[in-house]
């Protein structure tokens, strides 16, 4: 949620309901065998309904109907349906939103949904990925992410600049830019104003935080966050890359697949569509690991942002035989599997990777994805806490306000510092 008043509208809205559950009769979701799945992307709904096949197949007696919005109108219809006690039988969970909806009650538990050693299959990241505030798991992991370095194989090669690779350093990202740039006139790498797609690696890999571990800080006053800060900020100054104001009407994505830039941040979970969507830039283009911080404050300079999503089912559905099966069985190496091999989300079961890379075998040109599996050697969690939804716009505000000019970048960082500090010790 974008803004502070959805958050509480959402929060009062959740505390009625909860009232009310208790003294009204509900239909319960999913006894007629006929079960929901709601979902946000267009492009994972061929893998989805591959799963709720495989799964009819096994239960001839449950159907599942995959159902797709955009995001937007995901976390709006959502929102109404938690407020009405209609929640999706099915429905997946971003771990922005998780901790609103595990801690107000509405999402069932699934801590002890196996009696085997299932959950061992998952990373940590995985499992915190499905945490409540309590510690407990809200959600069965789903997959998982990284987000690597996407270049323009052919302007390197106009410009005889060698392609990246583990060796580069943030100084090899801004050599290759300014020879790219005064080969072919085009953009070097393009510095969006993100946080999973953009500032976020480069502080992490210098040694500096955006929370601290146990959340009760923010780290914007980190000598090695700022350093990294102004680095990722200062890009814009150079001539080989664009402004914010660029990007206000371009994303950078869009601007690579033109032609009008060689290099961005990607996330792994739109390599598969780009790859189908532009057949004209198969074998022009590839991905890399993240170059890595030159003189990190701490560890080898090396990190990218990993995110995952997880099934969730509403808590009226705790003791619903037919829902919590079929949630169940999406979290088993089988349906983790099927998932994987259509390329969109490299699931979050360990062992099913392999799986991901091999999907993108129909292609005459394969992209070097290995590269983002070996990166989760280093990844960091996708930085959340409680408080999220309360200071990430503000966040977000603040940092175009710097890029802007209207603050200096020392003054903004600081209030991005206050902005998340104010907003956790409100609670």
């Amino acid at each position: 949620m974008k803004h502070i008043k959805r958050a509480a509208l959402l929060l009062a809205t959740v505390g009625m309901v909860i009232g009310m559950t208790a003294c009204s009769s509900q239909k319960t979701a999913g006894s007629d065998g006929n079960l929901t799945m709601q979902i946000w992307d267009n492009s994972q709904r061929e893998a989805m309904q591959a799963l709720a096949d495989e799964y009819h197949k096994i239960n001839p007696d449950v159907t599942i109907e995959v159902q797709v919005t955009s995001w937007d109108e995901y976390w709006t219809k959502l929102e109404a349906a938690a407020g009405s006690g209609n929640l999706p039988d099915i429905f997946w969970m971003h771990t922005n939103q998780i901790l609103l909806y595990a801690d107000n009650g509405m999402l069932a538990d699934v801590t002890d949904l196996y009696d085997d050693d299932t959950y061992s299959h998952y990373s940590d990241v995985s499992i915190a990925n499905t945490l409540g505030s309590d510690g407990r798991m809200y959600g069965v992991p789903k997959d998982k992410d990284t987000v690597c370095l996407v270049y323009n194989k052919e302007m390197f090669d106009q410009a005889g600049v060698a392609y990246p690779d583990e060796t580069w350093t943030w100084d090899d990202l801004t050599e290759a830019s300014q020879k790219i740039y005064d080969a072919t006139g085009k953009y070097g790498y393009m510095a969006y104003c993100d946080d999973q797609l953009g500032y976020w690696n480069f502080v992490y890999q210098n040694g500096g935080y955006i929370l601290n571990d146990d959340k009760t800080a923010a780290g914007f006053d980190q000598p090695a966050t700022i350093e990294a800060m102004k680095f990722y900020i200062g890009l814009q100054d150079n001539e080989w890359c664009p402004d914010q104001n660029y990007f206000a009407e371009t994303a950078p994505g869009n601007a690579f697949f033109s032609g009008q830039g060689a290099m961005f941040l990607e996330g792994t979970w739109n390599l598969m569509a780009e790859m189908k969507n532009y057949p004209e830039m198969q074998g022009k283009w590839d991905v890399a690991v993240l170059p890595k911080a030159p003189n990190p404050a701490s560890g080898d300079g090396r990190a990218t942002i990993s995110n995952g999503l997880c099934y969730a089912t509403s808590a009226d559905n705790q003791d619903n035989e037919t829902v919590m099966n079929f949630l169940k069985w999406l979290g088993t190496e089988e349906a983790q599997e099927i998932q994987s091999s259509y390329g969109a989300a490299i699931s979050g079961y360990e062992g099913t990777e392999q799986a991901w890379i091999d999907a993108f075998d129909q292609f005459d040109y394969k992209l070097n994805v290995q590269a983002c599996i070996d990166m989760f050697d280093y990844s960091v969690q996708s930085v959340n806490d409680a408080t999220r939804p309360v200071w990430k716009s503000k966040v977000n505000d603040e940092m175009l306000k710097i890029y802007g000019g209207q603050v200096s970048v020392d003054e903004g960082l600081k209030n991005c510092n206050d902005i998340i500090n104010e907003a956790i010790a409100e609670g």
